[in-house]
């Protein structure tokens, strides 16, 4: 969230150096003249940000308009006849035989496979590139089945979420056991940092034929549809793995998928 903020900050600043040629403004200078130029500026400049990145720089703007309003610095709303619009994304996510094809790749370079490995197993959890990265040991506990469960908190919410190991998660698992990771930084993945796994997501997609971008973030995304939605696990249940705090949220990650509508209806066929 900070971050997000400094990165809004940024923009306002730049723009009101290529608009205004100055380096800051008063508060009450901020009129709707403003609030549609750094829109159509972050559209249109050297580096445009797409639609719906606009309008986060443009909803923490508002946040902090909405802090001076309630504090008595400035009087009107710029944002009053302005109206922040975010676009529906269909977001990807890897089919069940996309999996398969990563299960079963061999590859020749050793931080390759690592990646893939990395890959699968947020596949199989749901975890989020950082809950991946700061896994340790700690967060490997028994669950009220007698099985392995992961234990940890949701970076973005600090929500608890409890996920049970899933058999190609376990393995994995059990295939870094004897990593150094383990004694150099407590962790039981080696978990590189993202852009150079993200990097190298791009070279397996290649390498797979998969031809879908593939990033660390798509990976939870294939959890909450190809794995536990389209193999009968109750929303509510996915928005718990998942540690979402609205079920609202989890439906931007799940989605039903032909395959599951087809299954569902000759269920109804055969009852009826």
């Amino acid at each position: 969230t900070l971050q997000r903020f400094k990165t809004a900050l940024k923009h306002v600043v730049d723009f009101c150096r290529v608009k205004y040629k100055v380096n800051d403004m008063l508060l009450s200078e901020i009129n709707h003249e403003f609030i549609t130029g750094i829109e159509l500026y972050l559209k249109t400049k050297e580096s445009p940000c797409s639609h719906n990145t606009t309008m986060k720089h443009m909803r923490a703007l508002k946040k902090i308009v909405r802090i001076a309003l309630a504090r008595d610095y400035i009087r009107k709303d710029p944002f009053t006849s302005y109206r922040i619009k975010v676009k529906k994304i269909d977001r990807e996510i890897l089919t069940t035989e996309e999996v398969k094809i990563l299960l079963e790749k061999t590859f020749e370079v050793k931080t390759i496979e690592v990646v893939r490995d990395l890959f699968v197993f947020q596949c199989y959890t749901g975890l989020a590139y950082n809950e991946l990265k700061d896994l340790s040991k700690d967060n490997l506990v028994v669950g009220v089945d007698k099985l392995n469960w992961i234990k940890t908190a949701r970076g973005k919410t600090g929500t608890e979420c409890n996920i049970p190991l899933l058999p190609i998660a376990e393995q994995i698992l059990k295939k870094y056991e004897n990593h150094p990771c383990h004694e150099k930084e407590g962790k039981v993945l080696p978990v590189p940092a993202n852009q150079p796994m993200n990097r190298y997501l791009k070279e397996i997609a290649v390498l797979c034929g998969i031809d879908k971008n593939l990033c660390t973030h798509m990976a939870r995304h294939t959890f909450a549809t190809t794995i536990t939605l389209s193999n009968g696990i109750p929303l509510e249940t996915v928005s718990k793995l998942l540690g979402h705090t609205k079920i609202q949220t989890t439906q931007i990650y799940a989605k039903v998928l032909d395959t599951k509508v087809s299954e569902d209806m000759m269920k109804l066929r055969e009852k009826l």
